[in-house]
């Protein structure tokens, strides 16, 4: 139980510097797109796997509807609404894994009332799930600002300037891996997110939905 303890306190950090502020460059649609993306984070590839036939796309600065050339000046929407996705993946993944093992007081809450964590939001609908929505359209509602405004000030993708731990570093380099470990980590839990999800409710079973 304390591992299992340690495993979730570690998965809230990792959640938590995901706020954390990034550096407050401004990346507009005027850049070349000879750096893909704007030269944002994400685009590299383990191997330039081929895409196509005539090796003209890779694995690297993958982008095979070709957004970033389409578009440029989305491309930092597309980056707020990724990590934005991602973040809440993340939450989702330990948000559908910690209730097997534990639940907040409340006979409504129990094991007995809701046996299967997935049955959670039909059985919760009037209560818990209300409250959830209203916390979630609040948080949409103050980033509406800076979504509008996407391209108009020093504010990178995804910078809420929340870090209450202090775990986003200094150094520039420390930066840019911090941030791509929150991208690639966010892009595993969408999958992952996505499968817990298919494989409970085809097995009906919980964690590890075999």
């Amino acid at each position: 139980m304390a591992k299992f303890t340690a495993a979730i306190l570690a998965a809230t950090a990792a959640s938590a510097s995901a706020f954390a502020p990034t550096p407050t460059t401004t990346t507009t649609a005027t850049t070349s797109l000879s750096e893909f993306a704007n030269g944002m984070v994400g685009s590299e590839g383990p191997e330039p796997m081929p895409f196509r036939w005539d090796g003209s796309k890779t694995s690297v600065d993958f982008d095979p509807v070709g957004f970033a050339e389409r578009a440029p000046e989305w491309l930092n929407w597309f980056r707020e609404a990724e990590l934005k996705h991602g973040r809440q993946a993340m939450l989702a993944t330990v948000g559908l894994v910690v209730p097997e093992f534990v639940r907040v007081p409340g006979a409504q809450f129990s094991f007995d009332a809701i046996p299967n964590v997935l049955d959670a939001h039909d059985a919760l609908l009037d209560t818990s799930m209300k409250q959830i929505l209203l916390w979630v359209s609040l948080a949409e509602v103050m980033t509406l600002g800076a979504l509008s405004n996407m391209n108009e000030f020093d504010r990178s993708p995804g910078d809420f300037g929340f870090d209450p731990m202090g775990l986003y570093p200094n150094d520039p380099k420390k930066q840019e891996e911090m941030k791509l470990k929150e991208l690639k980590n966010g892009r595993l839990a969408m999958i992952a997110i996505g499968g817990m999800i298919t494989g409970s409710s085809i097995t009906g079973h919980g964690f590890p939905y075999l």
